[in-house]
């Protein structure tokens, strides 16, 4: 089969070349992708930028999530069968849906909603799960209360507002001035232009912030947190807390521990929580967001999709960062 494969970190692009088709285990599916999303996280991974936390053998076929037909199942599996359109977040451990086939732990999977197509459905699992972990498991956002969520109108700001909403959330959000209408009709109540304004200097007292930029802007969120409330952040560092609840070596746990000191200082002076997320793949939570997108209480965004051959050019639009929604890959025709 095809697969988009980097031999070695911080190589420009992946190539595609011949790799063997993977063989499934006994709770496994094999499914044919038809077409699969480029994240942030597929770069960070390239670029060597999560070897801390991951480690991969190399060469290693890049990708995180897709849509696509099942074409052979474990003997464990019984939930689904030959021929089923699914769509999934691989494992942090099997990534690689940036080929023709992936072999897959089915509890990692769900079946696609009857009203996307596979480009629509590709774009939905990790910015899906990130957000609803984000939003339901970890805030726990009660109708009522405010989130402000960075970036409204990027892969996870689209599908993250809308699950607020779904939740009875007031909410914020950050974008250009030319998205101020996309990020309206998905539900954000209040909309600032950061290249005209600090979010922090116009917000104050919120439940809960998710932000997806790191840095001062992570820092700014603790100014208009509330007492008790959260700030849940994947592009900040891990924790201490983080590391140790994720079993790294303690020398690790003491160099996060130091490296988020700033933050931790704010969560004292403000009474709040920080929390790094890093998403678990959920074939249930799966379940659940086809339930709201089949119920018309969510919707993928999506920028482009580009031919598989044309992969280098959709990576180099991700690092660009000016995508409104998702970027895929159509991988093969249906």
């Amino acid at each position: 089969m095809k697969a988009a494969v980097i031999t070695k970190y911080k190589q420009e692009y992946p190539v595609i070349t011949d790799v063997q088709t993977p063989i499934i285990q006994p709770n496994d599916v094999l499914v044919r992708i038809i077409a699969a999303s480029i994240n942030p996280i597929d770069l960070k991974t390239k670029d060597g930028g999560l070897k801390v936390l991951l480690k991969y053998q190399l060469p290693l076929t890049l990708g995180s999530d897709f849509a696509g037909i099942i074409t052979a199942v474990g003997p464990s599996v019984t939930n689904f069968q030959i021929g089923d359109a699914v769509y999934g977040r691989a494992p942090k451990n099997r990534i690689g849906t940036f080929a023709e086939y992936i072999a897959i732990d089915a509890t990692a999977i769900a079946f696609k909603p009857h009203n996307l197509t596979f480009e629509e459905a590709a774009a939905v699992p990790l910015v899906g799960l990130t957000s609803y972990q984000a939003l339901h498991d970890i805030m726990q956002v009660q109708p009522g209360q405010k989130v402000l969520i960075q970036g409204g109108s990027g892969g996870i700001g689209t599908i993250a507002i809308q699950i607020a909403k779904h939740l009875g959330a007031t909410v914020a959000t950050t974008t250009s001035a030319k998205h101020f209408e996309l990020v309206k009709s998905l539900g954000a109540d209040i909309v600032i232009d950061y290249h005209q304004q600090n979010f922090a200097d116009v917000l104050s007292d919120y439940d809960f912030v998710f932000d997806t930029r790191g840095g001062k802007t992570l820092e700014d969120a603790f100014k208009i947190i509330k007492p008790g409330g959260q700030v849940v952040s994947i592009s900040g560092l891990p924790n201490a807390r983080f590391s140790k609840a994720y079993g790294v070596p303690h020398w690790q746990q003491h160099l996060f521990g130091l490296l988020t000191h700033r933050l931790s200082k704010l969560e004292k002076q403000t009474k709040a929580t920080y929390t790094f997320l890093f998403m678990q793949p959920s074939g249930a939570q799966l379940d659940i967001l086809r339930h709201l997108i089949e119920h018309k209480s969510l919707k993928p965004i999506i920028d482009r999709v580009v031919p598989f051959k044309d992969i280098n050019s959709a990576l180099q639009y991700s690092y660009s960062g000016r995508a409104t929604g998702k970027i895929i890959l159509r991988i093969a025709e249906e």
